[in-house]
Formats: C-alpha cells, sequence, structure tokens
C-alpha cells in the first residue's frame, strides 16, 4: 500500500509528494519547498517516518515545481527523472525563475528519462508513466495500477475543477485536450486525483464537474 503525503510549497501554493510504502523508499514528486522553513519541513518530515528517497520525479518542469529539485538532490544524493522534453525547463530553471523574481539554485542536468507507458520504481511500488502534453511538451501523469490503491498524480494536467493554462512556451489547448480525454481520464473515474496545485478530487467527480471535461 502506497501512503503520500502532501506539502504545499512556494508562493504558487504548489503540491509536493512523498510517497512511499512499507519498504521505507520513498520518492520525492515535484520538489517545490522555496524557503528555508519549507527545507526544514520536508526533512523534518523524512526524518521522521525513518524513509529512504531514492527519486525525485518531475511531472513537468516549471519552476514552481523545481525549486527544491536541488536541494533535495543533493540533500539525498537522487536523481531527476523528467521526461526529455522537459529536459530544457530544468537545464533553464534559474535564468527562467529569476523572470518571476525568484532565485533557485540551479537543479543538475544530469537526469533520467521518463517514457510514456514506462514504469516509475520504489521499494515494492511501481507507477505507470502517462505522456500528457498540452501544459508542456513533456508534461506527464503517474498513475497506481494496484486495484486496491488507485490514485493517479496530475502534475498542473489536472485539477479540482479546471485544467492546466496553455498559454506559456510549449503549451497547446488541443494537445492538452487530447491527453486529458485520451490518455487520462480513461484510466476510471474511481481514480483519486492528486493534482500540481489544490486539493484533491477523482476522476469520475471532473468528469461529472470540471467543464473541460466534456464529451461532444
Amino acid at each position: 500500500m502506497i501512503k503520500i503525503k502532501t506539502f504545499y510549497f512556494n508562493d504558487l501554493r504548489e503540491c509536493t509528494y512523498i510517497l512511499w510504502d512499507e519498504t521505507g523508499e520513498a520518492i520525492i514528486v515535484d520538489p517545490g519547498c522555496h524557503s528555508e522553513s519549507e527545507r526544514e519541513r520536508l526533512v523534518k518530515f523524512i526524518e521522521g517516518e525513518k524513509l529512504t528517497p531514492v527519486k525525485i520525479v518531475q511531472t513537468h518542469g516549471h519552476f514552481d515545481h523545481i525549486m527544491g529539485n536541488a536541494f533535495v538532490a543533493k540533500r539525498w544524493n537522487l536523481k531527476t527523472y523528467i521526461h526529455p522534453l522537459d529536459k530544457g525547463h530544468l537545464e533553464r530553471a534559474s535564468q527562467y525563475t529569476q523572470m518571476f523574481g525568484y532565485t533557485i539554485e540551479q537543479p543538475s542536468s544530469d537526469t533520467l528519462d521518463l517514457e510514456d507507458g514506462g514504469v516509475v520504481e520504489f521499494g515494492k511500488s511501481r507507477l505507470r508513466v502517462i505522456h500528457t502534453p498540452g501544459h508542456t511538451r513533456g508534461g506527464v501523469c503517474l498513475y497506481s495500477e494496484d486495484e486496491n490503491d488507485k490514485f493517479v498524480l496530475t502534475g498542473d494536467t489536472l485539477f479540482a475543477g479546471s485544467i492546466g493554462r496553455t498559454d506559456l512556451p510549449g503549451g497547446d489547448y488541443d494537445q492538452l485536450m487530447e491527453s486529458l480525454l485520451s490518455k487520462l481520464v480513461v484510466i476510471g473515474g474511481d481514480y483519486k486525483v492528486y493534482p500540481g496545485h489544490g486539493p484533491a478530487t477523482t476522476i469520475g467527480v471532473e468528469m461529472e464537474t470540471n467543464p473541460f471535461l466534456r464529451y461532444e
């Protein structure tokens, strides 16, 4: 059984997730911790739960989702997994973040690729990768195939009541809708959704209430 801890980090209230199982191995998804206090909260939780982080996984490369990448990578000697089409975001992170008035430590460009249909493993657990471009070219979602543990991490592809913005470089509304309707919602309405911002929801609720998820 996978356990999930949610942190809301930085001024954009980005969701950073810690996932772990009974082995104690953990992955850190979208480390957005920016301030010293946020970094301390993350470390305190991981040490308190006696977890062993083994991977950083990025759902995409936008600056609010990678603010803590360099810190986490150095603190636990971790490699970053990211889709190759979003690696450029990571490589330009420090420069790009300055445009929004923030200063961060530049993440390493020594990354490992996430591919559509691939698997992220930790402990005894596995998450399947879905390439869901539209918010960014290399955006991904991660879902559990365990029938007893149905959830999906959607990054900025799907939110409670909304979808990711498409007006930034690499964004494409039609592509995002194709990702949502052909790749994401088809995994099942009973899947719990952990988005990149805001509260958790379910695919079923979003299909009924989200104004963007309407089949014509």
